[in-house]
């Protein structure tokens, strides 16, 4: 659901506009929140974070400027800001004072960053779903180049195409989907 349409559905019925935002970003909050706070909080810690962090939100909701990329960047400030305010409370609970950009907690180093895996998986769902908007032959053309690494002629083979053909039909399945993916403000 892009901003547009949550911004209409918030001005035709609250209540569902709310449930639609709080599903469309739950996920995005809480890898936020997780990746901040998974050394040093427990789960009510973190559950209450991402739960302030949609207060704070709703509050705030019509102070949002009217750009259409403005609902996920506004809720990612929130949230990460949120999560600082949760460690310091945390951290001064306990009677530390590490900061939360000091590598020099006790735990297992992980290579993990979920706040980038999780934009990552929603950014390929994107890509994905409107990959297959292209039509075929296009999408087909687009995901055997991309996700098999054939060549034009075996991709050609498969479809009964010529490769020149195949590689013209690329050229313009690319910009199409280029401009598609720039509509709802996604880049690559």
């Amino acid at each position: 659901m892009t901003d547009k349409e949550l911004r209409a559905k918030l001005k035709k019925s609250p209540a569902e506009a709310r449930r639609a935002l709080f599903d469309e970003y739950c996920n995005y909050v809480y890898a936020i929140v997780i990746n901040k706070l998974r050394n040093c909080c427990c789960r009510e810690d973190i559950e209450e974070c991402v739960s302030d962090v949609f207060l704070d939100f709703f509050r705030n909701l019509e102070n949002i400027g009217k750009r259409n990329d403005e609902l996920k960047s506004f809720i990612s400030v929130i949230a990460k800001r949120r999560a600082v305010d949760t460690y310091r409370r945390v951290i001064r609970n306990c009677g530390k004072t590490v900061s939360i950009d000091d590598g020099g907690f006790d735990e297992v180093a992980s290579a993990e960053n979920v706040e980038f895996d999780a934009e990552k998986t929603e950014r390929n769902e994107i890509l994905l779903k409107k990959v297959h908007e292209l039509g075929e032959p296009d999408s087909t053309i687009i995901i055997q180049q991309y996700y098999y690494n054939r060549t034009s002629f075996e991709i050609g083979r498969q479809i009964s195409m010529t490769a020149s053909a195949v590689q013209k039909r690329s050229i313009r399945a690319r910009k199409r989907l280029r401009s598609m993916l720039a509509e709802i403000g996604v880049s690559i």
